[in-house]
């Protein structure tokens, strides 16, 4: 990906959610309505890039909620039709996790939002995908489960720690006193 930024760029918001022990993730059909693909699109001027991909999972999706300000990834995504000499052109785009609140119908009409289990978003990102699109696709998949799982092992680790229960111990303390 050395030339990578070259390339236009857009943004994305891989929408996902909490399901048992694992995780679900939110993917639109493409505007053809042929493929899968997490809500996706261009910059804006006035936006943060983590707004603008909050922006395009709200028109796509219809999905609400938390999205981190940061990216967590970049891949390499093709617009156009193989089957035309020089019909696609490739895109970088940045990946922002958005952790799904809730959802209400999409302003694109025929972008079908589905909840997919990990393995199953995978499979549907590479059906109709050269392989190395489909093995990017399934990158970020890998990438957001590996962040997501590591956040929930830090979160739970912090609250094992002694500094933790002593605060808790303190807070106690002090509803008690105030009551």
């Amino acid at each position: 990906m050395g030339s990578a930024r070259f390339l236009p760029l857009q943004v994305a918001a891989v929408c996902y959610r909490k399901c048992g022990a694992s995780f679900e993730f939110l993917l639109v059909k493409t505007t053809s309505g042929d493929r899968w693909i997490f809500p996706k699109g261009a910059t804006a001027r006035r936006l943060s890039h983590s707004q603008a991909a909050e922006r395009e999972a709200l028109e796509e999706a219809g999905a609400v909620g938390a999205i981190e300000p940061q990216h967590f990834h970049l891949y390499l995504q093709p617009k156009g039709d193989f089957k035309l000499r020089n019909g696609i052109r490739e895109f970088v785009v940045k990946a922002f996790l958005l952790q799904v609140s809730h959802t209400q119908p999409p302003q694109e009409q025929n972008r079908n939002p589905t909840w997919f289990s990990v393995g199953d978003a995978r499979s549907a990102l590479a059906m109709g995908r050269e392989a190395k699109y489909a093995a990017e696709l399934g990158t970020v998949i890998d990438r957001a489960v590996e962040r997501l799982s590591a956040e929930e092992r830090i979160v739970s680790d912090y609250s094992r720690t002694p500094t933790y229960r002593i605060w808790r111990s303190l807070l106690r303390l002090l509803r008690l006193n105030f009551l």
